[in-house]
């Protein structure tokens, strides 16, 4: 199953795709409108079917007349995992460490597909990283790493954004990676069981005003998933909607010679095989 987030003037929706390649919808008001993806995966795999079947009963939504929404904005954790791809902790000047290295993001910088990503007024080192999102849909504290993927719902595309001289001013990142309006995500959810386990056998690509910029295999992760979600849940209680963003590959802007960093008037795309293109414009802060 897949669904999309969307607003429509004020009035929020949610959208599922039709075997036919049709997205088809309700909005709030609709009295079998399911409500936010936030509730239903909060609820479980059975409210997402039933979910999934009452939206097929509502009216088609043509995704290029309203604005697509980040999927969740009510994750109570959103943990980002950096240095996740050999190549990108060699090209940033790291030594590849052996534990994951965990930062915070928050949802007051997310936006959705086709919204602006925004370089702010006091910096130009705006720069991309395409990652994959694994979405928790059931919690759990030690959890083992074998049973890992069951506690997965589903997946999504992220664009951490990173204010790069904010990012190194010191040794925690949490600053350079939360202005707002620099984390894009979605288009859509995606379901576990529409995927491979873990997302592995697929491609990850950004791509810079249609250039290519990254380009790896998610099983090239140092750390995959699984193992994220086993390393984290040693120290902290996961709940369903926790998201989890799985880190970067090599390409980044800032590695680049000359550095590569995002200006007004580009286009940013993030596509993960079998998930979906993630497009954001970049504008200066007004």
């Amino acid at each position: 199953m897949r669904f999309t987030a969307y607003q429509d003037g004020t009035t929020e929706g949610l959208a599922t795709l039709r075997a036919d390649g049709a997205w088809i919808g309700r909005k709030a008001g609709d009295p079998l409108y399911p409500g936010p993806l936030d509730d239903l995966i909060a609820k479980g795999p059975s409210a997402l079917r039933a979910a999934h079947e009452a939206l097929l009963g509502g009216a088609p939504v043509d995704l290029t007349k309203v604005a697509i929404k980040p999927p969740l904005l009510r994750s109570g954790k959103i943990i980002c995992v950096g240095l996740n791809y050999a190549d990108h902790s060699a090209e940033s000047g790291f030594k590849q460490p052996d534990y994951p290295t965990l930062f915070s993001r928050f949802a007051t910088g997310f936006i959705g597909h086709n919204e602006a990503m925004v370089r702010p007024k006091v910096s130009t080192q705006l720069d991309y990283e395409g990652e994959l999102v694994a979405v928790i849909g059931k919690g759990g504290r030690h959890i083992a790493k074998a049973a890992a993927l069951d506690h997965v719902i589903g997946y999504s595309i992220f664009n951490d954004g990173s204010i790069r001289d904010y990012q190194m001013k010191t040794p925690q990142w949490t600053v350079g990676k939360n202005f707002d309006g620099t984390g894009a995500f979605g288009p859509w959810f995606v379901t576990a069981d529409e995927l491979p386990p873990g997302c592995k056998g697929l491609r990850l690509q950004t791509r810079l005003n249609r250039t290519v910029v990254q380009s790896a295999m998610i099983d090239e992760m140092v750390f995959d998933v699984a193992t994220l979600i086993a390393t984290i849940s040693e120290a902290m209680t996961l709940e369903a909607g926790d998201l989890i963003v799985t880190g970067t590959p090599s390409g980044v802007g800032m590695a680049r010679k000359p550095p590569l960093y995002m200006k007004a008037g580009d286009v940013v795309e993030i596509e993960i095989d079998k998930i979906g293109v993630l497009s954001n414009p970049v504008v200066d802060e007004v």
